[in-house]
């Protein structure tokens, strides 16, 4: 018999392809949200007080991680304004050398993803080291771009980040253990991205790396053992729980290794000026995922998750696929890969437990999904990566299928991973 819902799959549907035309016109996303949740409520036929109450309760839903993403702003501010993150990338792209250009700047970005800054902010951060020595080692635009892109999705899936923090809440799953789950898909979608930038790079006409291009920095960069040591203290407090069963939780772990990054690299009286600019780079993402929660709460709350799992049932497709397919789809339709995982996961996260899908296997794969389309251009990823190359609109487009494939080979290992070890 099936379950009482309070909204209509139509009405989750038109209120979520409501959101998407909104974000498409320019109309703020969690603005679009909020308002693709509100009549796809009404017309899934839950009434204005039923809908509302179900917004605010969805919106709710999302404190816990909005207050995790609030506070890992202090350690992303500490890492950009100490130049901390800028000098971790200046050294692994100079002791790998101009013959592995490309690796580096994969591996350079990828890892300042990992360690707690978005990813949009680590490829803006790169890019200017990546102009560089793409400039020297007459690299196209185009090979550069992909290779941060690509790291910083592989960094992404394994990081602190909104993202992965939504993904964990919504799951009920440890944080540490949900980024190591992906350590593996990481790893494959890094190498995918090397291989995929190096054949662009391998490509003629590419778009040449001009003078105008490059910009020197004025400012001082610390030490390398000062620079990484802020984000170490991050990823030791966070594995204590896995090894010494002490559960550190990142609302203390992410903000006391900005902390440390500040003082060991000598701006203590800086502290105040670096947090708020931390705050100002978190409060978009927090805002988004209130908006998230609203559409979020209809959606769960409808009865999309039932009649997908039918669907499912019908076309004899095993229920485990509905975790990475939701976050591709939701990623997809926001075009942002935070929006994307939260609302995949909460909307689907009950319905694949019961289904008997582990909850750190299920949140692994709609996190890895959310990595496949999540850079379209209705979303704001997609003009910040093309501009920090002074790219055009139409050949940043170009690159979208080269993501997709870097995104998709996580997916896909994440996927074969659930299937051997479960």
């Amino acid at each position: 018999m099936q379950p009482v819902y309070d909204f209509t799959t139509i009405g989750a549907v038109v209120g979520l392809v409501i959101a998407i035309v909104l974000i498409i016109k320019k109309v703020h996303p969690a603005y679009s949200l909020i308002l693709g949740a509100l009549i796809g409520g009404l017309i899934g036929g839950g009434g204005l007080v039923t809908t509302v109450n179900t917004m605010v309760s969805g919106a709710q839903s999302m404190m816990s991680s909005v207050l995790r993403i609030m506070t890992s702003g202090i350690l992303a501010g500490a890492l950009i304004k100490t130049g901390s993150a800028q000098r971790i990338a200046e050294t692994i792209v100079d002791k790998m050398g101009e013959k592995k250009a490309v690796a580096a700047i994969a591996i350079a970005t990828m890892i300042i993803c990992a360690v707690g800054v978005f990813i949009d902010i680590s490829v803006i951060t790169v890019a200017p080291i990546a102009l560089a020595i793409g400039k020297r080692a007459k690299l196209p635009k185009e090979s550069l771009l992909l290779a941060m892109i690509g790291g910083g999705k592989a960094g992404n899936i394994i990081s602190p980040n909104p993202n992965t923090i939504a993904a964990s809440e919504a799951f009920g799953v440890d944080l540490t253990s949900l980024m190591m789950k992906n350590a593996v898909p990481a790893l494959c979608a890094l190498i995918a991205a090397i291989l995929l930038a190096s054949f662009l790079a391998g490509k003629k006409n590419g778009l040449e790396v001009l003078d105008s291009d490059c910009e020197s920095t004025e400012m001082e960069l610390p030490g390398f053992f000062q620079a990484i040591l802020g984000p170490l203290v991050v990823i030791v407090l966070l594995a204590l729980r896995p090894i010494a069963g002490i559960s550190i939780d990142p609302l203390i772990a992410l903000p006391v290794g900005g902390l440390v990054s500040t003082l060991v690299t000598g701006n203590a009286k800086h502290t105040v000026e670096f947090t708020e600019y931390g705050l100002s780079k978190v409060v978009g993402v927090s805002i988004l995922l209130i908006g998230t929660g609203t559409i979020a709460g209809i959606i769960k709350a409808s009865a999309l998750q039932y009649d997908v799992i039918h669907l499912l049932e019908a076309l004899n497709i095993p229920a485990f696929v509905l975790a990475p397919l939701a976050g591709i789809l939701m990623a997809g339709a926001t075009a942002s890969t935070t929006a994307g995982a939260t609302i995949a996961a909460q909307t689907f996260a009950p319905t694949l437990l019961a289904q008997g899908v582990p909850a750190l296997a299920a949140g692994a794969m709609v996190h890895a999904g959310a990595t496949v389309v999540d850079s379209l251009p209705h979303g704001s990823f997609f003009h910040a990566t093309g501009g920090s190359v002074n790219m055009s609109i139409s050949d940043r487009a170009k690159l979208i299928p080269y993501e997709a494939c870097v995104g998709l080979t996580s997916t896909i290992v994440s996927v074969v991973m659930f299937l051997i070890v479960g």
